[in-house]
C-alpha cells in the first residue's frame, strides 16, 4: 500500500476546481469525486475478499445471480440486462467462470437462439463461501 498523501486528494482537486472554473460549481465536482472515490475503495476491498475465489466483484455478482435464480440458469442477454453491462461485459463474465467451474454455457431448452449461463453445485458452494467472506 502506497504512503498517505500529505494533502487531501478531494480538497485539492476542489481548489483546482475552483481556480480553473470558479467557484460555483466546486461542491458538486467534489460530491462525485468522493463518491466515486469512495466506490473504488469499497470495490478494491470486495475484490480482495473474493481473491480467494478467483473472483471480482463482476464474476462475484453474476454468479449470484445464477445462485439465486430459479431454474440456477438465466439467459446471457437477461443477465446484461440485470446487472446492465454490455453484452460483451457478459461474454467475459461468464468465459471466467466456466474457467473457474462454477457454471457452464447451456442451450436454451425451447429456444435454439438463446444460450444460458447455468451454475453448478462448485459454483454453488463457492457462491457460499464467497458471501460468507463478504459479510
Amino acid at each position: 500500500m502506497s504512503k498517505p498523501l500529505e494533502f487531501d486528494p478531494i480538497e485539492e482537486a476542489g481548489r483546482q476546481w475552483r481556480r480553473h472554473w470558479g467557484a460555483g460549481e466546486v461542491a458538486p465536482m467534489m460530491a462525485v469525486t468522493s463518491v466515486m472515490r469512495v466506490q473504488q475503495i469499497l470495490l478494491a476491498r470486495c475484490n480482495e475478499v473474493l481473491e480467494p475465489y478467483g473472483l471480482s466483484f463482476a464474476r462475484y455478482e453474476a454468479l449470484m445471480l445464477l445462485y439465486y435464480s430459479r431454474a440456477g440458469a438465466l439467459p446471457l442477454g437477461k443477465i446484461g440486462a440485470r446487472l446492465q453491462v454490455h453484452p460483451t461485459s457478459v461474454t467475459n463474465l461468464i468465459d471466467g467462470l466456466e474457467r473457474l467451474s462454477y457454471a457452464q454455457r447451456t442451450p436454451h431448452p425451447n429456444d435454439r437462439r438463446t444460450t444460458l449461463a447455468t451454475i453448478n453445485d462448485h459454483g454453488r458452494e463457492v457462491a457460499e463461501l464467497a458471501t460468507r467472506s463478504m459479510h
